[in-house]
C-alpha cells in the first residue's frame, strides 16, 4: 500500500507539472477554443458597428433629401389653404348648380 501511494503520489506531481507546462509553454484545448469564439465575436461587432455606421449615413441622407423638399411642402401648403378659403364660395355655385343637375340626372 505504501508503494501504491507513493506510485500515486508521483503520477499527482507529474500530472501537476503537465498541466503548469502545458498552461505556460502550450494553451489547453478549452483556451483556444475560447480565443477563436472571442475573436469572431469581435469580428462580428466589428461588421455590427461598420453596418450600423452605414444605416447611420443613410439616414441622414435621407432626412437631408426630406429637408430639401421643405420649401415645396410650404409652397403646396400655401396653396392649399388659399384653396380652402376660396372654396366656400365655389362650393355654393357649385351646389347650386349641382343640385339642380343632380336632381334631373336622378329622375
Amino acid at each position: 500500500m505504501a508503494s501504491y501511494r507513493a506510485s500515486t503520489a508521483t503520477n499527482q506531481g507529474a500530472s501537476s507539472a503537465g498541466r503548469g507546462g502545458q498552461q505556460e509553454g502550450e494553451k489547453s484545448y478549452f483556451e483556444q477554443q475560447r480565443e477563436l469564439l472571442v475573436s469572431e465575436v469581435a469580428q462580428s461587432l466589428e461588421h455590427v458597428l461598420q453596418n450600423l455606421n452605414k444605416l447611420n449615413r443613410s439616414l441622414e441622407e435621407v432626412i437631408a433629401v426630406g429637408n430639401e423638399f421643405a420649401p415645396v411642402e410650404a409652397l403646396w401648403s400655401q396653396f392649399e389653404n388659399v384653396m380652402a378659403k376660396e372654396e366656400p364660395e365655389g362650393e355654393r355655385e357649385g351646389k347650386e348648380h349641382g343640385e339642380s343637375g343632380g336632381e334631373e340626372g336622378g329622375k
